[in-house]
C-alpha cells in the first residue's frame, strides 16, 4: 500500500464534502436533499484537479527513480504475508464509501452516489495498478485488483442489502521499536542495524510508519452490533458499539523471506529461526463514531472523517506460531 497514494486519494475521496456553496436554506455540512448544481459542478472540478495533481506527484515521489519498461504484469500474491492485499482492500472501501459521502452532499440520488463512490474507488485504485505496470520495479497485479474489487464489492453489496454500512474496513498500526541488531551480510561485508533496514522500507516519520509499517499495522474489519441485532434490540446496547475483527504479521523485512540487497549490491538475510515471520488474528471491540449521537454538524462532520481509523481497545491474538495473547489496550 503506496502511503503517498492513500493519503492523496483520500483526501480526494473526501474533499467533494468541502467546496462549493450551500443555498442559504441549508446549512453548509448538511447534504442537499436534491441536486445541488454549484456543489456539484465544484465537486468534479475540484476531483479532476486533485486527482490529477495526485496522480502527477505520485508518479514524482514513488516512480520517478525507477526505469519504466514495457506493460506488464506479475503475480505478489503471498507477498508482505498479505498485508499489501487487503491492505488494498481496506484502502478501495473507504475510498469508494468517502466518494459517495461527497456525492450524496451534493444532492445526488442514492444509487447513483453508489455506482459514482464504486467509480471513483476503482479509479483510483486502478491507476496506482497501470503505473505499476510500465515500472520496472513492480508491474500490474491481477492480484490487487482482485482485493480492490473486493472493498469496492463490500461498500457496494452492504449499501444495496441495507442502504447502510454495517462493517466497517478500518486501520490501526502502534510501531514497533526495533533494535539495532546486527544483519550480517551474505558477501562478508559489514553488518547493518534492522533498525536501518526498517527505516529503510517503512519511513521515519509517524505519518508514513502510519500508513506503511506492516509489521505494527493491522487491518480490521469492524461490525456493528446494534445493526445485527434485528428489530428486538436490547436497550443496554450501545448504537455506536463495534466487534471487530483483525489480521496483522510480523517480523517482515522483505516482500518474501527476510533476504535483501541494498542499493550496492550487498546482500543481507536474517536468520529465520531468530526472526520467524508469522500471522496474527485479532479479536477486539471498536466504535462506529458516526452512530455517536451528536446534534454538532461539524463534529458529525469530524467524526465520520475518522472513522477508517480503529478506536484502541482490549484484543485477543492468536497467531500462527501457536500463541494466545491478550493484550490490554491494543492499537
Amino acid at each position: 500500500m503506496k502511503a503517498p497514494i492513500f493519503f492523496l486519494f483520500f483526501f480526494l475521496s473526501f474533499a467533494g464534502r468541502l467546496p462549493g456553496q450551500a443555498p442559504p436554506s441549508r446549512p453548509f455540512l448538511e447534504p442537499a436533499d436534491t441536486l445541488n448544481p454549484v456543489r456539484f459542478r465544484t465537486c468534479v472540478a475540484t476531483g479532476a484537479a486533485i486527482y490529477a495533481g495526485a496522480s502527477f506527484g505520485l508518479y514524482h515521489l514513488w516512480y520517478k527513480n525507477y526505469e519504466l519498461t514495457g506493460f506488464h504484469t506479475f503475480n505478489d500474491l503471498g507477498e508482505w504475508n498479505d498485508m499489501d492485499k487487503l491492505g488494498h482492500t481496506v484502502t478501495a472501501y473507504n475510498e469508494s464509501l468517502l466518494a459517495y459521502y461527497g456525492a450524496r452532499w451534493t444532492g445526488l440520488s442514492r444509487p447513483k452516489s453508489v455506482a459514482l463512490g464504486a467509480g471513483v474507488g476503482m479509479l483510483l485504485q486502478g491507476t496506482v495498478e497501470v503505473m505499476d505496470g510500465f515500472s520496472e520495479k513492480w508491474g500490474f497485479s491481477w492480484a490487487d485488483i482482485a482485493f480492490n474489487t473486493l472493498g469496492v464489492g463490500l461498500f457496494v453489496g452492504q449499501e444495496l442489502a441495507w442502504q447502510d454500512q454495517r462493517i466497517l474496513l478500518k486501520l490501526s498500526n502502534s510501531r514497533p521499536v526495533y533494535s539495532d541488531f546486527p544483519v550480517p551480510s551474505v558477501d562478508g561485508g559489514p553488518p547493518v542495524p534492522l533498525s536501518q533496514r526498517a527505516e529503510e522500507l517503512y519511513g521515519s516519520s509517524f505519518a508514513e510508519a502510519f500508513l506503511k509499517d506492516y509489521n505494527g499495522m493491522t487491518l480490521w474489519a469492524s461490525f456493528n452490533l446494534s445493526s445485527f441485532s434485528g428489530h428486538h434490540k436490547p436497550q443496554w446496547l450501545p448504537r455506536w458499539l463495534n466487534l471487530a475483527v483483525g489480521y496483522g504479521a510480523e517480523n517482515m523485512f522483505s516482500g518474501f523471506g527476510n533476504s535483501w540487497m541494498d542499493e550496492n549490491g550487498a546482500s543481507y538475510s536474517l536468520d529465520a529461526e531468530a526472526f520467524p515471520r508469522y500471522r496474527q488474528f485479532y479479536l477486539s471491540l471498536d466504535i462506529d463514531l458516526r452512530r455517536i449521537p451528536t446534534r454538532k454538524r461539524g463534529l458529525r462532520f469530524l467524526l465520520g472523517a475518522l472513522n477508517w481509523i480503529k478506536i484502541p481497545s482490549p484484543a485477543l491474538e492468536v497467531n500462527t506460531r501457536g500463541k494466545v495473547k491478550l493484550h490490554p489496550f491494543y492499537w
